[in-house]
């Protein structure tokens, strides 16, 4: 797994040395800090998507959850609610559709790819209801500080991604429940007859992975300054792609959250970089495409061979 995170890698630095070579806009301190703070929500997705992927899931919500959270987080900012408790509501909202999304896979036995789906047309469908279709705009700029500000010269989106990111490796690589994933991931069946609580950690998993797309709402809601139901339309495909790319294996029990940050920034820079040289958003989907097919590709024959 190492060494697949370290080509990853060195895919990352050969990508950003061919661009700049194609050109001389990319490898500006301005543009790099735009990369990062562009690829920071989609990160934040994607770390919650690590868990669930290697504990051999799958979550296709976490894109409406990003638009419910964001819409309870508007309409109670709208309302005159402080911060201090329209976020922590939003935060609650995204978990919420998380323990459903793992009930249902633990104790309902459904497929995570089917339970997940119809969490995604539900909670796509509340935010459109509960917003009407349209967007809930209004906030106060001290809340904008989340998408606007910093700390020293790192803006505050990429503040937030770091320590996410810190507290997510910590808990897969620190912790009991870290190592349960990895377990539940390799081996259903022998980790629960080892004596291990399965259906309770894989429903933490996917609480954890609706925590995640909360936090991105908020970030992602601040950004836009406004709520927008329709937010978070294909996150859930980024943030497969940005696991995926990253050495995640989509057949569970390997992968870190620090190769699906490494991930994010593939397809971030891979974007950017379409965007300088003028590509078509159009063609921009093929790559992107093409670049996941050959990650999962390359994942499977490796897996192949080990085994």
């Amino acid at each position: 797994m190492r060494a697949r995170r370290f080509g990853t890698l060195i895919g990352l630095l050969l990508l950003c040395a061919a661009l700049w070579i194609l050109t001389p806009h990319f490898l500006t301190v301005s543009n790099l800090l735009n990369i990062v703070q562009q690829t920071s929500i989609n990160a934040i997705v994607a770390a919650g998507m690590t868990f669930v992927i290697i504990s051999a899931g799958i979550d296709l919500s976490v894109g409406s959850i990003v638009a419910w959270s964001g819409v309870v987080l508007g309409a109670m900012l709208q309302a005159g609610q402080p911060a201090a408790i329209a976020v922590p509501a939003a935060l609650l909202a995204g978990v919420g559709c998380g323990l459903i999304n793992g009930l249902l896979v633990s104790i309902g036995r459904l497929p995570p790819f089917i339970a997940t789906l119809g969490m995604m047309s539900v909670a796509r469908g509340a935010a459109l209801v509960f917003t009407e279709g349209r967007p809930v705009s209004g906030f106060s700029e001290g809340f904008r500080w989340i998408a606007t500000g910093s700390l020293g010269f790192v803006p505050a989106p990429v503040l937030v991604m770091l320590i996410v990111y810190a507290i997510a490796h910590f808990a897969l690589t620190r912790t009991t429940f870290g190592r349960y994933v990895y377990a539940i991931g390799g081996n259903e069946e022998a980790t629960r007859l080892s004596g291990v609580a399965v259906r309770f950690h894989k429903t933490a998993v996917y609480a954890v992975s609706g925590l995640m797309s909360a936090v991105a709402a908020i970030v992602l809601t601040a950004r836009l300054n406004s709520a927008q139901p329709i937010a978070g339309m294909m996150s859930e495909l980024d943030a497969i792609a940005a696991t995926v790319i990253g050495g995640t294996s989509l057949l569970g029990g390997e992968g870190s959250v620090g190769g699906t940050l490494i991930g994010a920034l593939i397809m971030g820079v891979l974007r950017n970089g379409l965007n300088l040289l003028g590509v078509s958003s159009f063609l921009q989907q093929i790559v992107i495409g093409v670049v996941i097919v050959v990650a999962v590709l390359v994942d499977t024959t490796l897996k192949r061979h080990r085994t």
